[in-house]
């Protein structure tokens, strides 16, 4: 079996993750934050040291300010219904995930104005469209770091100055980039970071989160949810604090413990070793489905300029043929259809046939490719 939809979630795991959530079940157990006793201390610590090297990772200077969050959409909803008001303008891209676009279509029924810039073909966003769409009343602008459906990577460093320079808030979409290529907040100048635990970052699903950058006032972010948090019992009001004021309930600490293991797992062996690992899996790709009579790859067509994730289609078959035969006779496991971003499709040519998705991580080998190559070929040669 071939594993190729690590852009929908990463499999295998690194084992330290599933033996971390089991030390969790076995030994430790207790509610974080709940009690003074020895086991919800180290049910607290495990959370705390998530924390820590989640804002390690990404450079966030305080771990505080790392809020947790069932899953990417979660921390997503989060910034975007926390921050935006009727009357605010919001900006985004052609490319975004649904866990972008249809917040944003529910709060443009609110009266949020919204935005779209529109991308290339490739998937590629021009900074310069991005600052032309920028208003007095622009309080957000909100980009995935790169398109689930093509990989392309968008320039958020550029488009963060400009944000910056005119008083707006950058919120980025990290679902597809985080621990697979580099991104520092500080340096790339991210107001506001949403991750998943379950991709490139090698935890459980059911995790992920938002980072609050310091120029974002927390006082005007509203919790998605409110309720028991563990501080400040007393009162029956929200806590106005990070990360209590967005954490409400108990939280998926042994979910978190995988989290914290998939971290420690991807910064032992380095965002640049594993970036470069999956350059040279995207580059054989590319260059061996471009060989490929019958076959068209989309994006950008340089694996320097997008994640190893590569979409495709066979011509005279229909994605969803070709995505069940890769299985049914290769035992290649891929993704296909619209992958949950119909702007993206829309704006590749590609909308509503969708296309195969091929999304590699740090556990394949070129060996796999070249494989999975040979089959496209063979099911291509078919319908000639």
């Amino acid at each position: 079996m071939i594993y190729f939809d690590n852009a929908a979630t990463s499999w295998p795991k690194p084992p330290a993750v599933a033996e971390a959530m089991t030390h969790f079940i076995t030994d430790v157990g207790a509610n974080p934050g709940r009690a003074a006793h020895r086991l919800a201390v180290a049910s607290g610590r495990i959370v705390y040291e998530a924390r820590e090297a989640v804002a390690e990772l990404f450079d966030a200077p305080d771990p505080l300010r790392v809020v947790f969050t069932a899953n990417v959409t979660e921390a997503l909803n989060l910034a975007l219904r926390g921050l935006l008001r009727p009357g605010d303008h919001v900006v985004t891209s052609s490319v975004e995930h649904n866990s972008v676009m249809r917040p944003l279509r529910a709060l443009e029924r609110e009266g949020v104005e919204l935005t779209v810039v529109r991308c290339s073909p490739e998937g590629a966003l021009d900074p310069a469209d991005v600052a032309a769409a920028i208003r007095p009343d622009t309080k957000l602008v909100a980009l995935n770091h790169a398109s689930n459906v093509v990989g392309t990577v968008l320039p958020v460093a550029e488009v963060a100055r400009i944000a910056c320079a005119q008083g707006v808030l950058l919120l980025v979409d990290a679902a597809q980039t985080g621990g697979a290529y580099p991104v520092d907040v500080q340096a790339d100048g991210i107001d506001l970071l949403a991750f998943t635990g379950h991709k490139s970052l090698y935890g459980p699903m059911g995790t992920g989160g938002l980072i609050v950058g310091e120029r974002v006032d927390e006082a005007r972010l509203q919790p998605l949810k409110r309720g028991g948090t563990g501080s400040r019992s007393e009162r029956e009001e929200q806590p106005d604090f990070l990360p209590d004021m967005c954490e409400s309930g108990t939280p998926n600490v042994v979910g978190l413990a995988g989290l914290l293991a998939g971290v420690r797992w991807v910064m032992a062996r380095g965002v640049d070793t594993i970036r470069a690992h999956e350059v040279a899996l995207a580059h054989r790709l590319i260059a061996g489905l471009g060989e490929v009579p019958g076959v068209t790859v989309y994006g950008p067509l340089d694996a320097e300029l997008q994640t190893a994730t590569v979409s495709f289609n066979v011509a005279g078959m229909a994605s969803s043929e070709v995505g069940l035969r890769l299985d049914d006779e290769h035992g290649i496991l891929c993704r296909v259809g619209l992958h949950c971003a119909p702007a993206a499709h829309k704006t590749i040519g590609t909308f509503s046939a969708g296309t195969v998705r091929f999304g590699l991580g740090a556990f394949n080998t070129l060996e796999e490719v070249a494989e999975a190559v040979r089959a496209v070929a063979q099911l291509a040669q078919e319908v000639r």
